[in-house]
């Protein structure tokens, strides 16, 4: 029995366009982010998606309902799935952080407890997102065998996925940056039981939500080229 998570990060932007970061920033998709959501519609035909979530941000959740067209599912959205909170950072470019923050981007990139002024860490990401992959574990009673469609942003699936799958925070940094539309995947598969090595693998009626996650790939998908910059 497993059950697979696929986590697919919002078509291109205005602000991805131009490279600015964006964060909580409710942001546009472009003409590229939505044939791009258009095409990642078309690559996800086949993957036995059975439920849509999307983080509440404009770019996510529009590339969930065109995705959604596509699969014949509706969606529903959740605000743990946002972005990080940059702070001071957002609407800034790379070039503009750098000049009044000298450094700063290199130890936030390293360092996965370290926050951007007035923002929040990638470590807080993950601690704000996994709930929600919890929750549905135990609620979604279709998951198994098939998939469940997170339509979310970079930074927050790079530090979800290193959540699930029990990485130290000094190992956030070990994931390149998701391009646009591209997805992660993982499957979930019930503990295993070394005292009943024989026995049927379910996962458990009271504890849904305990499972061991496996990684399945990373930047998988995507067809139509675009600026893959940092989400953030």
């Amino acid at each position: 029995m497993s059950r697979r998570l696929i986590l697919i990060r919002h078509g291109q932007t205005t602000y991805n366009a131009t490279g600015r970061m964006q964060g909580h920033l409710d942001t546009d998709l472009s003409e590229i982010g939505y044939a791009q959501a258009r095409a990642a519609g078309e690559l996800l035909r086949g993957e036995g998606v059975a439920k849509i979530v999307a983080s509440d941000l404009r770019r996510a959740a529009e590339t969930a309902r065109v995705v959604g067209e596509a699969l014949g599912l509706d969606y529903q959205t959740d605000s743990r799935l946002r972005e990080t909170n940059l702070g001071n950072w957002q609407g800034m470019s790379s070039a503009e952080v750098d000049e009044q923050f000298p450094g700063a981007r290199a130890l936030w990139r390293h360092d996965a407890t370290w926050a951007p002024p007035e923002g929040e860490s990638r470590v807080q990401v993950a601690e704000r997102a996994r709930p929600v992959i919890d929750e549905l574990m135990e609620s979604f009673q279709d998951w198994n065998g098939q998939a469940l469609l997170v339509v979310a942003h970079g930074g927050a699936i790079a530090a979800l996925t290193c959540h699930l799958l029990g990485l130290e925070h000094r190992q956030y940094g070990t994931l390149s940056g998701l391009q646009n539309t591209h997805w992660a995947q993982l499957t979930a598969r019930p503990v295993f039981d070394a005292a009943r090595p024989l026995a049927p693998v379910h996962f458990d009626p009271a504890q849904p939500a305990k499972a061991t996650w496996y990684f399945d790939g990373w930047n998988m998908g995507g067809r139509v080229a675009g600026d893959g910059g940092a989400d953030i």
